[in-house]
C-alpha cells in the first residue's frame, strides 16, 4: 500500500500553500481537482503498487505504456482536443505492444496483476488529463498542491487503518526504502508534476503525453540499476519498439 507518499506530498503542498499565499481555487476546479486527487494521488500508486507485488517492476513499467493512449482517449472524450488520424494510428501501434508484452509475460493470459494495472493506467489518465487542462488557468504546482490536500481526508484514514493495527511492519524496514519512501514523497508525487503539468498545458494533452511511452524505458533501466532486476533482450525489444512509436509520432 501506498497512502504515505501522499500524506507527506500533502503536508508539502501545504507548506508550499502558505509560503506562496496562493488563493483558493475557483468553485468550478474543484470538481476537476476531485478527479485529479482520485487519480494521481490515490488510484495509480495504490493499485500499481498492489499490481507490482505479484509481477516484476520491469512488467509493470511497460503495462504503464498504456497511459498515453489513455490520456489521449481521455481527453479527446472530454472534448479537450480533437488529435489527427494519423496521432491515432501510433498510439494504437505503441498500445499494441504493451498489450502484446503483457501476454508474452503472463503466457498468453492476462492475470490479475495485470488488471489492476490497467486500472491504474486508467486512472492515472484520467488525473494528467484533468490536471493539464486545470494547469492552464491554476498553474501546475497549484493543481497539484491542491489535489494532495483534497485527497488527503481519504488519505490519512487509510494509513491509520493499515499501519497502527500493524506497529510491526516498520521494523523491517531499511534505510533504502526509507530513501525509496522520501523520494516519491517529494519529487514523484510533488514536484515532478510543477513540470508536467507546465508541460501539458503548454504543449497540448495527447501530444505532450505521448512522451511516457519514454518511461517504460527508463523504468527498464532503473529497475536494473536500482534493484537488480533482470533486464533481458525480450524486455529491451519491446520497449525500444515503444521508443521507436515516440519517434514515429
Amino acid at each position: 500500500m501506498t497512502p504515505g507518499p501522499g500524506r507527506g506530498a500533502a503536508r508539502l503542498a501545504a507548506r508550499w500553500r502558505r509560503w506562496r499565499r496562493a488563493p483558493l481555487p475557483p468553485r468550478a476546479a474543484l470538481a476537476p481537482l476531485a478527479l485529479v486527487a482520485l487519480g494521481v494521488v490515490i488510484g495509480f500508486p495504490l493499485l500499481s503498487s498492489m499490481a507490482l507485488r505479484w509481477v516484476p517492476a520491469t512488467h509493470g513499467a511497460v503495462l504503464a505504456g498504456l497511459l498515453p493512449l489513455m490520456t489521449a482517449l481521455y481527453s479527446a472524450v472530454r472534448g479537450d482536443e480533437r488529435p489527427s488520424a494519423a496521432f491515432w494510428l501510433v498510439a494504437v501501434l505503441g498500445a499494441a505492444l504493451v498489450v502484446a508484452f503483457a501476454l508474452s509475460q503472463g503466457g498468453g493470459a492476462l492475470h490479475l496483476a495485470d488488471l489492476l494495472m490497467f486500472l491504474a493506467v486508467a486512472a492515472g489518465a484520467v488525473g494528467y488529463a484533468e490536471g493539464g487542462k486545470l494547469a492552464r488557468t491554476l498553474g501546475g504546482p497549484q493543481t497539484i498542491s491542491w489535489a494532495l490536500l483534497l485527497a488527503l481526508p481519504l488519505v490519512a484514514p487509510l494509513l491509520a487503518w493499515y499501519y497502527i493495527p500493524r506497529p510491526q511492519a516498520f521494523a523491517s524496514v531499511g534505510a533504502a526504502a526509507w530513501a525509496g519512501l522520501a523520494y516519491v514523497t517529494v519529487f514523484s508525487m510533488f514536484v515532478g508534476f510543477f513540470f508536467w503539468y507546465r508541460g501539458l498545458a503548454m504543449g497540448g494533452i495527447a501530444r505532450v503525453g505521448q512522451v511516457q511511452l519514454l518511461q517504460p524505458f527508463m523504468s527498464l533501466v532503473g529497475a536494473a540499476l536500482l534493484l537488480g532486476g533482470p533486464l533481458t533482450l525480450h524486455d529491451s525489444l519491446f520497449a525500444l519498439g515503444v521508443i521507436g512509436v515516440v519517434v514515429a509520432g
